[in-house]
């Protein structure tokens, strides 16, 4: 599988957090993401997803992954824009993990392949502990893309095959479809256009426990993402454990435009929904409700049927915020 080409600096040197907003973990939540964020590496993994996600874009484009491959190429956008990378990164990492492992974090492969994009030990990516890191990966994978001279205008298949000097080079290819639609939904430039039909979320059980610890674990889960995603995001938990996102706190990539941020991190929210357990998204007047199951999809406010602290927290919200319930 893929040799690497000249390394020029560490997996993740070139990360950037962003400047604007601290993330806010408020009374007990901090503990509770401190546990959250042990688990996400594994939340990435090899286990089945409960649904698909889906992207329509206004050309007519559609594309579908599953939940768990969603979940993971809302990772590269993410980091994506913590390094300031143009959404065509994003396009081609995505390309480049479907043709490599399917989208899926997994710890077998050709000889000492291992990982997302199938990156070898013995080829100088690091060890198999680090490259089954799902964020260390995709460092190293950006870290090398970001060497290639004129990457950016390369085919989506070449600038794959600069990274990977895989044995197929032109099998990228196929892939970029899909990448291209999340890649755009997922950067924000495609509002409303990325939609999962999951399983409802399995709530928490145990001796004494209540509707608003299961809401105060979920923010958890979601802040928790949010810091190993993105970095430093502010966000505050309004009444009934409903977690307010400022979406102008996120790294703003190449284009800082407060309501591509917002899309950006609400069809984030969505895409991650499988692991985080995310019930409920709203952003700029419409929600996305993970209960309406085949049928869920971006309505507006006043048709979703939200929950009470939930509408109010939407209702409330400032201009670029993301609700998350």
């Amino acid at each position: 599988m893929p040799d690497p080409a000249p390394r020029r600096r560490r997996p993740g040197s070139r990360t950037r957090g962003c400047g604007a907003g601290a993330l806010v973990l408020l009374g007990s939540l901090g503990l509770a993401v401190g546990a959250v964020v042990l688990a996400l590496n594994v939340l990435t993994g090899d286990g089945g997803a409960s649904g698909t996600c889906r992207v329509d874009l206004d050309d007519g484009t559609s594309a579908v992954l599953e939940a768990d491959q969603a979940d993971n190429a809302a990772l590269f956008a993410a980091i994506g824009a913590r390094r300031e990378l143009p959404a065509r990164g994003v396009t081609v990492a995505i390309a480049t993990a479907l043709q490599e492992s399917k989208l899926r974090n997994i710890d077998y492969g050709d000889r000492d392949s291992v990982g997302l994009f199938q990156q070898r030990p013995s080829q100088g990516w690091g060890t198999a502990e680090q490259i089954m890191d799902p964020v260390y990966s995709t460092n190293a994978f950006y870290d090398v893309l970001v060497t290639i001279e004129g990457w950016e205008g390369k085919e989506i298949t070449d600038a794959a095959q600069d990274v990977q000097r895989s044995a197929f080079p032109d099998a990228y290819a196929q892939h970029e479809g899909r990448g291209r639609a999340f890649a755009s939904a997922l950067t924000g430039y495609s509002p409303a256009a990325l939609t999962c039909h999951l399983d409802p979320a399995e709530e928490p059980t145990g001796d004494g426990e209540s509707p608003g610890a299961n809401a105060a674990q979920r923010a958890a889960s979601v802040q928790a993402r949010l810091a190993r995603d993105f970095g430093e995001v502010a966000s505050a938990v309004a009444p009934g454990g409903v977690l307010v996102v400022d979406a102008t706190s996120v790294p703003p990539g190449l284009e800082p435009s407060p309501e591509r941020r917002a899309w950006a991190l609400a069809q984030w929210a969505v895409a991650t929904a499988s692991a985080t357990g995310a019930d409920v998204v709203a952003v700029d007047g419409r929600a996305w409700v993970r209960d309406d199951g085949d049928e869920a999809a971006w309505v507006p406010l006043a048709e979703a049927g939200l929950p009470d602290a939930v509408a109010r927290a939407a209702a409330d919200a400032a201009p670029g915020a993301v609700v998350i319930a």
